[in-house]
């Protein structure tokens, strides 16, 4: 079995600081299927951007990524396919959101200026490496710590839970 915090995959930059959970899980799908919530990942921010993403894909964000509310933009982020999220910095609900949905994250200051859209990155998000692998070029970013690693690998926070006997 592969190691979830070990991710390869095509980059789609999303550069802009503060981008909001709102962008991603828009008001107007409350109450939809989760199909239905997918779809509408980014609609209006980049319309088409849900049909071109493949399983795998690492999203790249700017500062502050995935600010706003608790909606669980996260859940829908891997439910479309992305693999991972890194960021300048992560804001620090949509993070705890991500590790909970086992959608691995990490910050790593410079991370734009490392990737372009469409290059391939390898990401170690216990040590924090974050490599361009079309550049050979690598940056060091935020170690994820241990404790939250166990919730990613054991599938989000319900199943460590239930690992652990809590249900």
């Amino acid at each position: 079995m592969s190691d979830p915090l070990v991710v390869r995959g095509r980059a789609w930059l999303f550069g802009e600081d503060n981008l909001n959970t709102d962008l991603m899980m828009p008001q107007t799908v409350f109450g939809k299927s989760l199909e239905e919530q997918v779809r509408a990942v980014f609609a209006t921010y980049r319309p088409g951007w849900v049909e071109e993403v493949q399983a795998g894909d690492i999203l790249v964000g700017g500062r502050n990524f995935g600010t706003g509310s608790s909606r669980p933009a996260s859940l829908l982020l891997k439910r479309l396919g992305i693999a991972a999220v890194v960021a300048e910095t992560l804001n620090g609900l949509f993070y705890r959101n991500s590790v909970n949905y086992a959608l691995p994250a990490m910050e790593c200051p410079g991370v734009r200026e490392l990737v372009a859209e469409g290059e391939v990155l390898r990401l170690e998000i216990a040590t924090g490496i974050v490599e361009n692998v079309t550049r050979n070029e690598r940056r060091t970013g935020t170690k994820m710590p241990e404790f939250l690693q166990a919730i990613v690998r054991s599938g989000g926070i319900m199943e460590r839970l239930r690992a652990e006997g809590y249900f």
